[in-house]
């Protein structure tokens, strides 16, 4: 399973779900003090410093190819017999966006619209980081399609933070469905 969290509930979901492997995406300077949490081991956890932005703002780290790049190489290595969880500040945005990657990157197949509405199903909070999906989608090669898919969701719930959700790895649902 993938799990999708907010930062106030990692250290409990790293108890409770026991994650072979965590990424954090967080603002600079959050992520310079973040430990690595108990039970898991420092090379499984990624820490990716990124601002929660969807353009370039002066200031700020905005999420690039690189970033993306690393996530990708980092969710390769992850083996689906064990929990992954991705966090981020609110559980709302780069969260969602990088839950979302993974589905598509484990999923090949799989229609993009399908895997945004089960993100939609899960997580009524979720609002993907629209930069971090555009450069999984091109690094995947699926031809805009995953812009598409998160540009046709329904909009999310209104919240501060986002609540703890889950998504299987491998969906048993109808991925070739289009319709959001």
């Amino acid at each position: 399973m993938i799990y999708v969290s907010p930062l106030s509930a990692l250290e409990a979901c790293a108890q409770d779900l026991r994650p072979s492997h965590v990424v954090s995406l967080l603002d600079p300077e959050t992520i310079a003090v973040l430990g690595t949490p108990p039970g898991i081991a420092p090379k499984n956890h990624l820490k990716v410093s990124v601002n929660d932005i969807a353009a370039p703002i002066n200031g700020h780290v905005h999420p690039d190819s690189s970033h993306v790049e690393e996530i990708i190489a980092f969710l390769s290595g992850w083996q689906p017999d064990a929990p992954l969880l991705i966090h981020c500040w609110a559980g709302i945005s780069r969260s969602t966006a990088t839950a979302f990657t993974a589905l598509c990157m484990y999923n090949e197949d799989a229609c993009e619209f399908a895997l945004a509405r089960l993100i939609r199903e899960r997580g009524a909070h979720a609002s993907p980081n629209r930069l971090i999906v555009a450069h999984a989608d091109r690094v995947l090669g699926r031809d805009g399609r995953m812009i598409d898919a998160v540009d046709a969701m329904t909009p999310p719930r209104a919240t501060y933070e986002g609540v703890t959700f889950s998504l299987p790895h491998a969906p048993d649902v109808d991925l070739r469905s289009e319709a959001i």
